[in-house]
């Protein structure tokens, strides 16, 4: 299984892919959003973990340019927002999780 993990904490980041290389899966990174969309429309993944604040392009509106692609990639959203406001928010942008 190959997940992108699109989050520009370096540390977050590596401690995240980390996990999930332990667990067996391969993991890619983008440090900005930019990156990540362009990631994620030439490449194929099996889900995609988004954070929602990042630079150049935020979380929220990748997540709504790939749906508008029509690329249904799974996404969970990491976020340090966590009220329910900006969850619901994430999931009417097209986020499988958050």
């Amino acid at each position: 299984m190959k997940i992108l993990v699109i989050e520009d904490d370096v540390k977050t980041a590596s401690f995240i892919i980390k996990g999930l290389s332990q667990a067996g899966y391969l993991a890619d990174h983008a440090p900005d959003g930019e990156n990540g969309l362009f990631m994620a429309q030439t490449a194929s993944y099996d889900a995609a973990v988004v954070d929602i604040m990042l630079p150049v392009l935020d979380g929220i509106s990748l997540v709504q340019r790939l749906r508008a692609d029509k690329n249904m990639t799974p996404v969970i959203f990491l976020s340090a927002k966590g009220s329910t406001e900006d969850r619901i928010k994430g999931l009417q942008a097209g986020g499988d999780d958050y």
